[in-house]
């Protein structure tokens, strides 16, 4: 893709966005103040809270979660499916148990961890995770599942050592499917860590979402979403998609 149609899709991605602040401003202008708050409104109250120290605090307090949280159902995911895909008996034992994390409600999972752990933050953060963990598990086991077996075959012919085919052969191979799993799974994670906030934690996002929801705050709602939002898509567009771009560019090559 040439510096053309970068620039004329990012061109189109502001103009998108620039018409649904549009069809705020025009909602809020037929609704209610108290129902939804203008747009204008939102923003001076993400720059009062910034102002106060609150909205940093607050968005500190939950990226770190959102941190633990990804790198704990990561790890433990990614080791979990190559496993799964790796051995076929293993696979067939534990995937019941995959289906039943996939289908478990995400507030489900958070009450209990609260019940079993108390409201702490290991509850939460664990939680989090095992609301992840199954999805990355899916991703990595069709990734082992899709791995080229002549490759396979001639390292074993040529007897490769095992760092060498861990190296050279896998890791490659499996890159796309990592960081397909971690796009997903950033995603995933930040909205489950708002709820279990929301559920029982004293600060964070999901904290001060839940305060203003008590009181009726549209307005603070609005723009304690906003603000994370917007933290999550430069992680998004700054960090995630040139880290898959790069995992895919020997496919790209290849092609």
């Amino acid at each position: 893709m040439g510096s053309t149609d970068r620039l004329a899709g990012l061109a189109i991605r502001l103009a998108s966005l620039l018409v649904l602040v549009v069809l705020w401003q025009v909602g809020a202008t037929m609704a209610p103040s108290e129902a939804l708050p203008s747009p204008v409104s939102v923003a001076r109250f993400v720059v009062s809270e910034a102002l106060t120290g609150d909205l940093l605090r607050n968005l500190c307090v939950t990226l770190a979660r959102v941190a633990a949280a990804f790198a704990l159902a990561m790890g433990a995911g990614c080791a979990i499916g190559i496993l799964m895909g790796r051995y076929r008996h293993l696979d067939a034992a534990l995937d019941g148990w995959l289906l039943v994390l996939l289908n478990m409600p995400a507030l489900v999972i958070a009450v209990l961890c609260y019940i079993w752990l108390g409201l702490t933050e290991t509850a939460a953060v664990i939680a989090v995770a095992l609301n992840k963990v199954p999805n990355v598990v899916v991703i990595l086991r069709e990734g082992m599942r899709a791995l080229d077996a002549d490759l396979d075959e001639m390292s074993r012919a040529f007897r490769f050592s095992p760092a060498t085919r861990l190296r050279h052969l896998l890791l490659p191979q499996l890159a796309p499917y990592v960081a397909a799993a971690s796009r997903s799974g950033l995603a995933l994670v930040w909205k489950i860590v708002l709820l279990v906030e929301l559920l029982g934690r004293p600060d964070g996002v999901g904290y001060a979402i839940s305060t203003a929801f008590q009181l009726f705050d549209v307005r603070a709602v609005l723009g304690y979403a906003l603000a994370f939002t917007g933290v999550m898509l430069t992680i998004e567009f700054l960090l995630l998609q040139p880290l898959e771009h790069h995992a895919r560019r020997w496919r790209l090559a290849a092609g």
